[in-house]
């Protein structure tokens, strides 16, 4: 779904210049990125611009500064316009509206003049244990150690000075958002990892609040407190969420060629954005997204039987109600042992692009045997709560009988991406939560057939792939932006004009993947006693 030259570049020009367009911005774990679609044809990818950003350890605690986050959205859009005037020979003045989507959770707190009080604390902190127990026994329903909420009740129990002087907090979505329109607002969908949702009115639930208020004042915190006014606005797909002011213009594009006044969707999480770019925001739809963290959303009929710790409750951009499973760790330690591979290759005279070596190490996974061989690969470079990990070290651990070859070595680090995910799927399985499509998304998925049919073996159910699935959620709120103002429901907008000609490749799974996979798992499980001592040991 990469923008590609074609005949007509007259016609797109001319629908550059009228504003006939939808920009999508996502920032990632790893990349920011810029995507241009146009405006009747969502499925149409004009151009991209990308800026990769890493995040930083300092002071244990996992972070971006945020004259980062403005350098990159610069870096990212400057790189989108040169596409564009490369592509078409013309200079983007305007937009038909604008889209901003972020990772979900963590924790940015203003005071009442707009000043950031403590830097921004991303969705990969672990050190909210307390709070997320305490919370979770409070209302009544799973609150994880990423959600704002946790964070900023952590930062109560431990005293943090900066508490009293909150005016409102946000996720990094939302800052965007913000700063671009001056409304402090956020789509439903990233709205519920910040606070429990009620999905009858999409809002805040009333009830939780009132209960958590209540915690506050019998503390003898803030005795007129009200969690609602620290929090931002909810709304869903489609509703006005404000205006490119002329700061905002001037924060995009320096250049100051970008006019002001365009209109902007409401701020979505990479969560929300996954669903829509993998046509998922229906009942017994749903998805997995693969990149720095691994997630799996499945939106549900009916409501679950009980809380579970390995279960989120989010939304979708629509406000549907959604089970999600969340992983700190996904493909990164992947992306390292193919960084290591690709320099062994230039070591010994024969060097190898990135995208070769990665998708020749995924091709060589399918030559593994179903169970990896008795490898065991553990990609947790930070702390995983679903596996009960405060801190994360990357492991290859195998017994002396077990086959070490490259095939069987590259199906372990696959089966590792996707092994505490799976850990809590079984939970939804057993919740008797079934699924007609599983749709996955991420840059492991651009190496076709490979992991997509160990996903498949890994679920054991059908895992379809569509040409959307390396532009992931750039496009996904590119999508949301151009959906900005429509009638009629998202789920029907994207059946029948987003999705209605998609090319999709379902791969039904292999029973010997399957059962390998399940053995594979339940190694995995005994084996995560190694990895909680080399926590400790190391």
């Amino acid at each position: 779904m990469s923008p590609t030259a074609t005949d007509d570049s007259a016609a797109v020009r001319d629908a550059i210049e009228r504003g006939a367009t939808a920009l999508g911005i996502e920032f990632g774990s790893t990349r920011i990125k810029a995507c241009l679609i146009a405006a009747d044809d969502p499925t149409r990818v004009l151009a991209v611009g990308v800026h990769d950003w890493e995040n930083a350890f300092v002071d244990r605690v996992w972070t971006y500064a945020l004259d980062d986050v403005w350098t990159g959205l610069q870096t990212a859009y400057a790189a989108l316009v040169s596409d564009v005037r490369a592509r078409y020979d013309v200079q983007p003045r305007t937009f038909g509206a604008i889209g901003v989507s972020a990772m979900m959770h963590g924790y940015l707190a203003f005071d009442s003049s707009g000043d950031l009080l403590v830097p921004f604390r991303t969705w990969r902190n672990t050190s909210t244990g307390a709070a997320s127990a305490e919370l979770s026994a409070l209302l009544g329903v799973n609150i994880p150690l990423r959600w704002s909420i946790a964070h900023l009740h952590q930062a109560l129990l431990d005293d943090e000075p900066h508490v009293p002087d909150v005016g409102f907090i946000t996720t990094l979505a939302g800052y965007v958002h913000w700063r671009l329109t001056g409304r402090a607002v956020l789509g439903v969908g990233d709205a519920s990892g910040m606070f429990p949702i009620d999905s009858a009115t999409c809002d805040y639930d009333a009830d939780l609040l009132e209960r958590y208020d209540a915690l506050r004042r019998a503390r003898g915190a803030h005795a007129a407190f009200h969690l609602r006014a620290l929090l931002p606005e909810v709304l869903v797909a489609g509703q006005a969420a404000g205006n490119l002011t002329v700061e905002g213009a001037a924060l995009l594009d320096p250049t100051e060629a970008l006019r002001p006044g365009i209109p902007l969707c409401p701020p979505e999480g990479d969560a929300g954005t996954g669903m829509v770019a993998t046509h998922a925001v229906a009942p017994r739809t749903g998805n997995v997204s693969a990149g720095t963290s691994i997630f799996a959303m499945v939106v549900l009929e009916h409501p679950l039987s009980r809380a579970h710790e390995e279960l989120d409750l989010v939304t979708t951009p629509a406000g549907d109600a959604v089970a999600m499973v969340h992983c700190n760790n996904g493909a990164s330690e992947l992306g390292a042992w193919a960084s290591l591979f690709g320099r062994f290759a230039a070591a010994a005279g024969a060097p190898v692009g990135a995208d070769a070596t990665f998708g020749a190490l995924l091709r060589e996974a399918l030559d593994g045997e179903p169970d990896a061989g008795g490898i065991l690969a553990y990609n947790q470079l930070a702390g995983e709560p679903l596996a009960g990990l405060d801190e994360g070290r990357p492991l290859v651990v195998r017994t002396p009988d077990s086959s070490l070859t490259l095939a069987n070595f590259m199906r372990a680090q696959v089966y590792g991406v996707f092994a505490t995910l799976t850990l809590g799927m079984r939970v939804l399985e057993a919740e008797g939560v079934t699924l007609e499509r599983m749709f996955a998304h991420g840059g492991i998925f651009r190496t076709a057939g490979v992991a997509q049919r160990l996903l498949a073996g890994a679920l054991a159910a059908p895992v379809a792939v569509g040409d959307t699935a390396s532009e992931g959620g750039a496009w996904g709120i590119a999508v949301l932006a151009a959906y900005l103002g429509r009638g009629g429901d998202l789920a029907t907008y994207l059946d029948e004009v987003v999705f209605r000609d998609a090319d999709v490749v379902v791969v039904e799974p292999d029973p010997a993947d399957v059962a390998g996979y399940a053995a594979y798992l339940d190694r995995y499980r005994a084996g995560l006693a190694v990895e909680a001592s080399a926590v400790d040991a190391l």
